[in-house]
């Protein structure tokens, strides 16, 4: 399905961009060569990364939406074109990107590291079953992610079966091994109730949207957006796009307007028929950050 970058491409890719050339994949902007913008940063624990963090689904196909998208992405997002996208989200300032543990991304994140991508920071996100949980978190951290957070679907089956201790568990070992820990989740209450109990969490990611309800419904986001500002540290919203539902300025509009300065956004981009789209994220980010 995806194309495997060998350690030649990159040594060749590197040498452009020392040279002032930026590697961009057929269908995405045009990426500043010489120059990078900058965004504001938040502090995710003791990493600093940008306000607005890069999403993977569509790198995976994972659309959440129903029709033929999910497949459409998985064609479009051979490992060059994941490469490019990363590359020109760092030309326009993001400075991370949030990923499961998934044996295809730890080998593309090891040689695009290797080869001199520029965007560096991995915030790792293990999804698999309980079983193996302990495993990825232990894989993303010897792959070089710089934070961990326990996927939302995981926290909430978690959280439905009132396994909080295993949870707290799984973000113990995170802290153990020396990097930052956080949570996600699609409900409004599951942070809420971890800082309530001192989960020794650093960050939380904060779904917008609460996908059991299948309509992507207003008023999920509204109990979202109350919930994460009684939280005292650091709250990345994601699908704050409904998956791709809303328009880009209504959805950072509405969530900067219920962030705080220390919380940021994380969100998938999917340039195929949006050649700006990347440009125009951060654009958002950077002008709504100044209200």
């Amino acid at each position: 399905m995806a194309s495997s970058i060998s350690r030649r491409n990159f040594i060749k890719r590197s040498a452009l961009m020392s040279a002032g050339a930026t590697l961009v994949a057929e269908g995405t902007a045009d990426a500043a060569a010489t120059e990078t913008r900058t965004l504001p940063a938040i502090r995710l624990g003791s990493v600093e990364v940008s306000r607005l963090i890069l999403g993977s689904n569509p790198f995976f196909g994972f659309a959440h939406q129903p029709g033929g998208l999910a497949k459409e992405m998985q064609t479009y997002y051979t490992d060059e074109r994941i490469v490019a996208v990363m590359d020109e989200a760092a030309s326009h300032g993001i400075t991370a990107v949030a990923s499961p543990v998934y044996d295809r991304w730890l080998r593309l994140f090891a040689t695009y590291r290797e080869g001199g991508g520029r965007l560096r920071h991995w915030i790792a996100q293990p999804d698999g079953p309980a079983e193996k949980m302990e495993g990825e978190i232990e894989a993303a951290v010897k792959g070089g992610a710089a934070a961990v957070f326990i996927q939302g679907g995981r926290v909430d089956e978690q959280f439905g079966k009132g396994n909080l201790d295993l949870l707290r568990k799984w973000v113990e070992l995170i802290k153990r091994l020396g990097v930052p820990a956080g949570m996600a989740s699609h409900r409004p209450d599951v942070h809420l109730e971890a800082e309530r109990r001192g989960f020794p969490t650093d960050f939380y990611y904060q779904c917008f949207y609460n996908p059991v309800h299948e309509a992507y419904r207003p008023e999920d986001r509204e109990k979202a957006a109350a919930a994460l500002r009684r939280i005292e540290k650091p709250v990345v919203g994601y699908k704050i796009l409904a998956a791709g539902r809303l328009g880009a300025e209504e959805g950072f509009e509405f969530a900067f307007r219920h962030l705080r300065r220390k919380d940021g956004v994380c969100v998938g981009m999917f340039p195929k028929h949006q050649p700006g789209q990347i440009q125009e994220n951060a654009d958002l980010v950077r002008e709504l950050s100044q209200r």
